[in-house]
């Protein structure tokens, strides 16, 4: 029997590739079910943050509240001060030639009729404005003293909301550039006055006024730029005047504004603006208000300010002025005439002049307070009443000596 040959019995495949398949099967189940499991987890996330979505909307965000909540505080007792003038008056008072074609484009006459009419007839016309404050809610208002220096004029003060009124100045203060008008009120609005002892060179600051004469509650806004200022400040028709501790801001100050409030971020006023230099820019100049409390104080007590006079017109010695003009001394007064010819180193007549000063001496103390840059001779007077007797360390040709001078009420 022959042997049987057996051949190699082929792999069976099929049962592996039934596993294999049923694996696949179970594997992409469970990875689809997994994915599919994901993919709602995330659509459920994105369909719940869609749902809390927000659309963008537009804030109005009020940028420097404290300057807008200042203005707002300050602004209704500001006031405008225009001041007119009788034409025909006008025309009398400077003797212009009412053929002259500069007069006439000036005052807007037009032709020879015009020009007889206006001589025969009154017309009123604006010839200057300036800003103010409230001070009391009676009408009791703050200004300039150049403001209301006009001869022959008509005042008129105008308020925030465009109300009008006849104004009447009580008392003004040249030494200081300041003025006190009235007007017949109630009920104002009325101006919180601050500290100026407290200002701080870059302190922001903010002015109101009359701007040029035509722009009303005009605001502007800087720093304060130097403290303690001496200058000297007069128009093209007016004499000049000596003004001293004044504060420099770069706040823009233009004609018109002057009178009007210089404030802190608390609404608070700090200066009274009086004057630029023009021949810079941004060189603005207020007035203290400390400078006007006393005056209030006097006029509301006194029905007028009283101030102390001795009759000088100076120039505070410096280092530089002293080198300049080969002086003893680089501090104290130095007794000198202004600008103009009436504008005399020592009045006639004054405390100053019977106690024997003239042009050239130099003032060194008062009372044994030497006079400095931040301590003058004005701040140190101002601390005396009319009648008072005080004494003077004059250098006078060549010799210090002391000086005895009694004090007289300023006209």
């Amino acid at each position: 029997m022959e042997p049987i040959s057996q051949q190699p019995k082929k792999p069976s495949y099929t049962g592996v590739i039934v596993v294999t398949v049923i694996i696949s099967f179970i594997i992409s189940g469970l990875v689809g079910f997994a994915f599919s499991g994901l993919g709602n987890v995330l659509l459920a996330k994105l369909t719940k943050k869609e749902s809390a979505y927000v659309p963008s909307q537009t804030l109005s965000v009020k940028e420097e509240s404290q300057t807008i909540d200042a203005v707002k505080k300050i602004q209704p007792a500001v006031v405008s001060i225009l001041v007119t003038q009788d034409l025909k008056k006008l025309y009398d008072q400077y003797q212009l030639p009412f053929e002259d074609p500069f007069f006439q484009d000036f005052f807007g006459t037009q032709g020879e009729q015009d020009n007889s009419q206006s001589q025969n007839e009154s017309e009123k016309q604006t010839i200057s404005g300036g800003s103010g404050f409230i001070i009391s809610s009676d009408g009791l208002i703050l200004t300039n003293s150049h403001v209301v220096s006009f001869d022959n004029v008509e005042y008129t003060v105008i308020l925030n909301d465009g109300k009008k009124y006849s104004a009447k100045i009580l008392a003004t203060d040249s030494t200081n550039d300041i003025a006190l008008v009235k007007i017949d009120a109630s009920g104002l609005t009325t101006a919180e006055l601050g500290d100026s002892q407290s200002l701080e060179i870059g302190q922001t600051v903010i002015a109101i006024g009359y701007a040029l004469g035509e722009y009303p509650n005009t605001v502007t806004k800087g720093v304060i730029s130097g403290l303690g200022r001496a200058i000297t400040a007069g128009g093209s028709y007016e004499g000049s005047e000596s003004l001293e501790n004044v504060s420099q801001t770069d706040t823009a100050i233009n004609p018109g504004n002057s009178g009007g409030p210089l404030a802190n971020l608390a609404g608070q006023i700090i200066g009274i603006n009086t004057a630029i230099d023009a021949s810079g820019q941004l060189l603005g100049f207020a007035v203290p208000i400390n400078s006007a409390k006393t005056d209030v104080e006097s006029v509301k007590k006194e029905g007028k300010i009283i101030k102390p006079y001795i009759g000088v017109r100076y120039q505070p010695v410096t280092k530089e002025l002293a080198k300049q003009n080969s002086l003893p001394y680089e501090y104290g007064a130095l007794v000198a005439r202004g600008q103009g010819k009436d504008e005399l180193a020592v009045i006639p007549g004054s405390p100053a002049d019977k106690a024997g000063i003239v042009e050239n001496d130099i003032i060194l103390e008062v009372n044994s307070e030497k006079i400095a840059e931040k301590n003058t001779l004005l701040k140190l007077i101002q601390k005396y009443k009319p009648g008072d007797e005080i004494t003077f360390k004059v250098w006078h040709k060549g010799t210090a000596a002391n000086v005895k001078v009694r004090l007289e009420e300023k006209k």
